[in-house]
């Protein structure tokens, strides 16, 4: 058994590189030579969201609070909601963030193939998230 602190993990701003807005990142577990999974809570204020990318075995959202948005690579943007679990298939072009008014957040969840677990793209632009 395993168990991770509350707080001892340090939380991270999200890069800018990786998102638009103001996003924290608190990691809840990470990959070990026991798991390939990893997880953290994500919170996007209101209008941040990721940049586009792909998982190399694909990702889970589980949506905590608040309202969010995700879109996959040629299909529309659809609205996300606590408790909502979205699934991106692996290699599935993507990205996910809060809606313009309202934050929110996520725990997602990933495994790495080969120590990698995401490829981060070009940003989703204003007129592509919609506002």
């Amino acid at each position: 058994m395993d168990i991770t602190r509350n707080g001892s993990l340090p939380s991270g701003k999200g890069p800018s590189d990786w998102f638009t807005g103001t996003v924290r990142v608190d990691p809840l577990f990470a990959f070990n030579d026991a798991r390939r999974g990893a997880s953290a809570l994500v919170t996007f204020e209101p209008g941040a969201r990721t940049a586009w990318h792909t998982h190399p075995v694909g990702q889970k959202l589980i949506v905590t609070t608040g309202l969010g948005l995700v879109q996959r690579e040629g299909g529309s943007i659809e609205e996300i909601h606590p408790g909502d679990v979205v699934w991106f298939e692996p290699g599935e072009k993507h990205w996910h963030g809060a809606a313009p008014k309202n934050a929110m957040s996520h725990i997602a969840i990933q495994e790495h193939l080969d120590g990698k677990v995401v490829d981060w793209m070009e940003h989703v632009t204003d007129e592509q998230y919609g506002s």
